[in-house]
């Protein structure tokens, strides 16, 4: 093989493609990318950690002679990144070696065979539709915060996304950590009826959205079966991540989604973040509860410490019923605030021991749920 590709080119490309590679593999091949050129000066880049792959072609100055073979992805994303700007990248293979030269710099890389690159098999994927980037990316960024990180509920380790026809049909994605829930909602996408409820794992997510940063114009084609998921976005060359599904039932989350809770709190959510924030500097790792009382048009955060004293702040808010304490998560209660945007948020509450509703208004496609903490 060689090829000759636009330095900026190839550095765009490996920075999508090598962060799928774990740093550390027991299997060599797997810190390798795969390298096609092809007669027609295309080149396309895969990488994989065997649950995940992403494929991205690109357009090579020229190819002379077309070929495939893998090198190690993080060695060649860092050689092209200190290669000088606007220089063309040769890459030549010759005797299980990759030469790359750049000007007046020189690399010989060790290769192995693309014989021995796996390949995750797509199978049939039955359901296909297409959503504007920015609703994905806006889904994502509303629901990936609770996604849980123990092992041991491995279901809960990803964003589930479902479709209901509720008023109308839609396509809801939500995401638990057994502490909090967080849900969006949008009009379901023509082709998404019938489709299977899917567990997209955290790293799928997370490489997802960092490909939808590029292109947040376009749309993106979502193909799925029960256990594979395959995204293809536009752009230059195209770029298309393909993900095992998590295999295990999500809960049924729309058990924890208070419907009867009667006292309504609404304030500004950036003073509620900023007045969280500041109580709970003086919060240790066993105290990282803020406890929220509520009285007439007023809201008291305070937090106590036994090693750091304790810090107490007010806010106005609009608040009409009981006066009662509840405690949070300070962490999780930032989290959901700073998702919200506007200048008013509402907390549904019902007792100090019940799950809390929060979201911006009844029309709002985000929703949260947080579970209180003892106080």
């Amino acid at each position: 093989m060689k090829a000759t590709i636009e330095r900026a080119t190839l550095l765009r490309c490996l920075s999508h493609v090598q962060s799928v590679v774990e740093r550390r593999n027991t299997i060599p091949i797997l810190s390798n990318v795969l390298i096609e050129a092809d007669a027609g000066g295309s080149v396309k880049v895969m990488a994989t950690d065997l649950d995940l792959q992403v494929v991205e072609g690109m357009n090579a100055v020229s190819v002379e002679t077309p070929g495939a073979i893998t090198v190690s992805a993080h060695l060649l994303f860092d050689i092209a990144r200190k290669l000088p700007d606007g220089s063309q990248v040769s890459l030549e293979t010759a005797d299980n070696r990759m030469t790359v030269k750049a000007g007046r710099s020189r690399f010989t890389l060790p290769t192995l065979p693309r014989d021995d690159f796996p390949v995750i098999v797509e199978g049939d994927l039955p359901t296909s539709f297409e959503i504007p980037a920015r609703t994905l990316a806006e889904l994502i960024d509303r629901t990936r915060f609770a996604i849980s990180t123990e092992e041991t509920r491995y279901y809960l380790n990803g964003i589930f996304f479902h479709v209901s026809d509720e008023d109308s049909p839609v396509l809801k994605a939500a995401a638990t950590d057994g502490h909090r829930l967080a849900r969006y909602t949008i009009a379901r996408p023509d082709g998404a009826q019938g489709m299977p409820d899917v567990i997209v794992p955290r790293k799928a997510i997370a490489e997802l959205r960092k490909l939808l940063e590029e292109a947040p114009d376009s749309n993106v084609e979502i193909d799925l079966s029960a256990s594979k998921i395959r995204f293809t976005l536009g752009g230059e060359g195209g770029v298309v991540l393909t993900s095992k599904l998590i295999d295990g039932t999500f809960p049924d989350y729309s058990r924890v989604i208070p419907t009867g809770n009667d006292k309504l709190l609404k304030l500004d959510p950036r003073s509620f973040y900023e007045g969280v924030d500041r109580v709970a500097t003086i919060a240790t790792e066993k105290t990282r509860a803020v406890k929220v009382g509520l009285e007439k048009d007023r809201v008291t955060l305070s937090v106590t410490s036994p090693d750091n004293g304790n810090a107490a702040e007010e806010l106005a808010a609009e608040y009409g019923a009981d006066a009662f304490e509840i405690g949070f998560n300070a962490n999780y209660l930032k989290d959901i605030l700073s998702q919200i945007e506007g200048d008013n948020v509402e907390l549904h509450l019902a007792d100090p021991g019940a799950p809390t509703l929060i979201r911006q208004n009844d029309k709002s496609p985000a929703l949260y749920v947080l579970m209180p903490m003892r106080v």
